[in-house]
């Protein structure tokens, strides 16, 4: 097990850093021992889930991972509903749409539909992002006491992408509004431009296993908020009937 577990941090490694890299980059960035690293990764380039990028023995992702992920997704319908959603979404309100989700303790972009305007916003998809910077994140943690989400959330990922600090308050008590009012919206953390609305996805009642989002320009967002909020919630709430509906939910179908 702790091989495997070794390869699959190896992978994870690779996504999180998302460039090709040198075995020995990958060993001392993970803290590996070099020769376990090393023989992971000819064996994992030996079966393809690992690729050689160039002649200075750099790997990456392989093109097996893909196959793979694109077997598992037809085995499931529930990421055809989310789409019908994210689509559903940018058409009426012509702003980009995501389903947004934790990959451990980490918000991430699962799927996304850009908008109808000139002007587009998109995210880079799959990428992890510290869960205080993202309206979704109020959500996604709402089932937990606030001694889980402060134990949960990395004490570093409350110093926000422009400087200064998050204060953990202030956050629990964000986390404690989108709870009861089962929506959050704010002006984007990480842009001066965007304000992000987010409304939650259940499963098991009251676990938030994902978030329907829109991002829009400011001044556009203040316009339509009512408009944008009624379309978002009703969305997350039908989904959320799917989903109790089916023995798949979000987490099996491959996109948590």
């Amino acid at each position: 097990m702790r091989g495997l577990e070794r390869a699959f941090g190896i992978l994870g490694f690779l996504r999180e850093r998302g460039v090709p890299m040198r075995p020995y980059e990958i060993a001392t960035g993970l803290g590996a021992p070099k020769s376990t690293a090393y023989e992971l990764i000819d064996l994992m380039v030996a079966a393809g889930i690992l690729e050689e990028v160039d002649k200075e023995g750099r790997v990456f992702l392989g093109r097996r991972l893909y196959f793979l992920g694109l077997a598992y997704q037809r085995r499931f319908d529930i990421t055809r509903e989310c789409r019908g959603y994210l689509d559903r979404l940018a058409e009426v309100t012509r702003e980009t749409s995501q389903l947004c989700m934790l990959d451990g303790n980490k918000y991430t972009v699962a799927m996304m539909h850009e908008g109808r305007r000139p002007f587009r916003i998109s995210s880079d998809v799959g990428e992890p992002v510290p869960i205080p910077w993202t309206a979704s994140g109020r959500l996604l943690v709402s089932h937990m006491s606030d001694a889980e989400i402060l134990a949960f959330i990395p004490p570093a990922d409350f110093v926000l992408p422009r400087g200064g600090r998050l204060e953990p308050s202030r956050f629990l008590a964000e986390v404690h509004g989108a709870r009861d009012a089962g929506f959050f919206s704010f002006d984007s953390i990480a842009d001066s431009f965007t304000h992000c609305f987010a409304a939650p996805v259940y499963e098991e009642g009251t676990v938030c296993a994902a978030t329907l989002c829109l991002i829009a320009p400011r001044e556009d967002a203040m316009r339509n908020r009512d408009h944008y909020r009624e379309e978002l919630t009703a969305c997350a709430a039908e989904l959320t009937e799917k989903l109790k509906s089916s023995p798949k939910g979000l987490s099996a179908a491959g996109i948590a």
